[in-house]
């Protein structure tokens, strides 16, 4: 079946744009689009990197999973959620500066901050202005981050920790 991503606000564009960011994630991408793949295919061709690019690519909803047969027990099995990607978003010069300071903020400060995040929005999650207050950033930065990240989700108007 054909799937269509239809981006139409600028903090959707980070999940693309780190999808590809390097050269492991756009091999383990493009392997889980052209063919089903378990956690050990990935694992024994990419090594413990292409398992962390499954698992952002889980989190982003960018792959779909299904349980296969193997011979010892069932596998998880991953499989590109999209066949193409419709990009119609329209935002302010300064959103899309700090979207796209998002998606190529170096890994280090990106780290800081993103703990800074987990650890403020706690077990229970915050509201995205008070962290974007907390922090000193516009809530269009605080949600190009969280889009990032693979331990923090966007619900409504909230940041939680993604489980």
């Amino acid at each position: 079946m054909n799937r269509i991503k239809v981006v139409s606000e600028a903090a959707e564009l980070v999940p693309i744009l780190r999808a590809i960011d390097s050269e492991v994630k756009r091999e383990v991408f493009k392997e889980v689009t052209e063919n089903w793949c378990t956690e050990k295919d990935i694992e024994n061709k990419f090594g413990n990197a292409g398992l962390e690019a499954l698992k952002f690519f889980e989190k982003m909803n960018l792959v779909e999973t299904k349980w296969q047969s193997s011979e010892s027990e069932p596998e998880k099995a991953y499989h590109g959620f999209y066949s193409s990607f419709h990009i119609d978003a329209s935002s302010t010069i300064h959103e899309i500066t700090d979207v796209l300071a998002a998606a190529v903020m170096n890994d280090d400060e990106f780290d800081r901050l993103e703990k800074k995040i987990y650890k403020f929005v706690g077990e229970d999650g915050t509201f995205i202005g008070d962290v974007a207050e907390k922090l000193k950033v516009t809530q269009t930065m605080l949600k190009g981050l969280v889009k990032r990240s693979a331990n923090l989700e966007c619900r409504g108007h909230r940041i939680e920790r993604h489980i």
